[in-house]
């Protein structure tokens, strides 16, 4: 790759969003989303500071305290975490490793922002619900089209632990009913196949039976205009769910319950029944089991030793279709 002397910031943002992170690095999209969220703020956090747009912007300007700057607009102007600042912390540190060869500025001074820290922090530990209360805000469908759906949809979500951006893709065709119920997840990096329980499979079974037109690709679980759901629209019909089952269970009123609450709770139950944490880990998606000590912290912390943990059935069955 031959150094270009003048390469500017827009040029390299260029290069670096529509060759390399999709192409050379394979990246999954959402994550694409994240570098994309996060050097669109560093461009917005430039432009507020010096009156310039980035395309008069060099890359020899991202110094350590131009980007230790924009660390502190993140925390105390925009009231990021310690754990988004890192996010955006490592864009940036993405950016400058692609684009050093592409410009002729002194690599010292980019190894000098290279260097520019990550914050240490205590990850908080997850937060799950009990089968009692993930049961409550599955509920029951009342028959009509968008309760059907959404009984579906909360009850994979539980069953696969699955993000919301994996939900709103999902389509017929990656659901397989035989040799094994189970559900494929195609990701970039992360390709999965996930075993149904009998209950997800008799809700799947119904849904396609009153939906006859959904079939191969078409999305699963469609809008009422048969597009992807949105992730708003997915949090929107998990908040109802869950105003619905703070009935029966008030201390639900008084959490903040989001798609992810309900992936950490079926690892969490996984946990309680005793499965391996690689077997999770895989299950999950994740890249190494180091992602599940969190978890299992939290797990230890609240019932002492694995042995005490509970075995319902729908545990058992849960565990054992692995």
């Amino acid at each position: 790759m031959t150094a270009r002397p003048t390469a500017c910031f827009s040029e390299l943002l260029q290069a670096f969003f529509n060759y390399y992170l999709p192409h050379q690095r394979a990246l999954s999209p959402r994550t694409i989303e994240s570098y994309r969220d996060a050097l669109r703020l560093l461009q917005e956090f430039i432009e507020s500071r010096d009156g310039r747009t980035s395309a008069r912007v060099q890359l020899a300007e991202l110094t350590p305290e131009m980007i230790q700057g924009f660390l502190t607009h993140l925390e105390q102007v925009r009231h990021n975490s310690v754990h988004s600042r890192n996010i955006r912390l490592a864009a940036v540190r993405g950016f400058l490793k692609f684009a050093a060869p592409w410009d002729a500025s002194p690599r010292q001074a980019i190894s000098q922002s290279l260097q520019v820290p990550m914050t240490r922090f205590v990850r908080p530990k997850p937060q799950f619900l009990s089968r009692e209360q993930m049961l409550a805000i599955i509920g029951t469908h009342d028959g009509s089209w968008i309760s059907q759906r959404d009984h579906l949809m909360l009850s994979l979500l539980y069953n696969t632990a699955a993000s919301v951006s994996e939900i709103v893709r999902l389509r017929v065709d990656q659901i397989q009913f035989d040799g094994g119920a189970c559900v494929h997840f195609r990701g970039t990096r992360r390709a999965r196949t996930v075993p149904l329980w009998p209950d997800t499979v008799t809700s799947l079974a119904q849904w396609l039976a009153v939906n006859p037109a959904l079939e191969g690709s078409c999305f699963l679980l469609p809008n009422q205009r048969g597009a992807a759901m949105t992730a708003t629209c997915v949090r929107r019909r998990l908040a109802i769910a869950v105003r619905r089952a703070a009935r029966k269970h008030p201390d639900l009123a008084r959490r903040r319950i989001s798609p992810r609450t309900i992936r950490h709770t079926a690892s969490m139950h996984l946990l309680q029944r005793g499965t391996d944490i690689g077997q999770i880990t895989r299950w999950l998606g994740h890249d190494t089991p180091a992602t599940m000590h969190n978890h299992a912290r939290a797990f230890l912390d609240r019932t002492g030793r694995p042995e005490s943990a509970p075995r319902d059935a729908r545990l058992l069955e849960f565990a054992d279709a692995f």
